[in-house]
Order: C-alpha cells, then structure tokens, then sequence
C-alpha cells in the first residue's frame, strides 16, 4: 500500500465554520454601514426625529451634520478594502458614537416609545462590535 502525501501547497476548501464567519462579518458590516449610513442621511437632513432628538438630549443642531459626516466616512472605511488602521479607527468611532448616543439617552429618560432609543442604540453598537470582533484575518492590522 502506497501512503498519500498531501502536498502543502494545496489549497483546501474553507471549513464551513470559516464560511460561516465569513457570512456572519459581512452581514453585520453592511447592516451596520446601511444603518449608519442611513442615520447619517437623517442628520444631514435634519429630519424631525432626528432634530427633536439631539434637541432633547441637549445638543447643538450643528452636531448632526458632525456625526453625519463621520458616520459616512467611517461606513466607508470599514467596507473598502486594505487599510486596517483606519478602519480601527472607524470602528472605535463608531463604538464612541454609539455607546454615547445610548448612555446620553438612558441619563437623560429618554428611551422612546417602548424603550426603542435604547434598543436602537444598543443594537447597531452590538452590530459595531460585531463587526469588528468578525473580521477576517486581511482587514485587522498586523500583529507584531
């Protein structure tokens, strides 16, 4: 009987846990670049919830064209490819954006109907966490 060898240069197909990750990154990344990306639409255009919010919160009206900005930049970031630093940078931005937006809604009572403030907020900043923790191994920067 004659023993195969298997050569290292062949390249086995991904598991289809690795497929699955795979899957799992994507489908948060562009979920969590839609709805920041979709936020960031509303700020730009001062749209009456969005207004009405920052107001009560106590912010000035000028932060939303802010936060929009950085939203679409930052969306951009984490959906082009190469640039692993910037897109730590986007996802730190994101995590601060979010995880301020939920803490400013819980101090100030203003959950919305339901709870749906913190709901919101708390799930894309879940979708950002996601997003990041999922990557794969070509879009985190190299470890030394």
């Amino acid at each position: 009987m004659t023993a195969i060898a298997h050569s290292p240069s062949i390249q086995t197909a991904p598991s289809t846990r690795a497929r699955l990750r795979t899957y799992a990154y994507w489908a948060a990344t562009l979920t969590l670049a839609f709805t920041m990306t979709s936020g960031a639409y509303g700020e730009f255009t001062h749209q009456y919830g969005t207004l009405e919010t920052h107001t009560i919160l106590g912010y000035p009206t000028y932060f939303l064209t802010l936060i929009a900005t950085w939203k679409v930049l930052g969306s951009a970031a984490i959906l082009a490819p190469g640039f692993p630093r910037l897109k730590e940078w986007a996802y730190a931005g994101m995590f601060f954006n979010m995880s301020g937006a939920f803490i400013s809604h819980l101090v100030q009572h203003d959950n919305g109907a339901a709870g749906m403030h913190l709901i919101a907020t708390g799930g894309i900043l879940a979708l950002v966490v996601a997003s990041w923790s999922l990557r794969p191994q070509s879009r985190t920067l190299p470890s030394h």
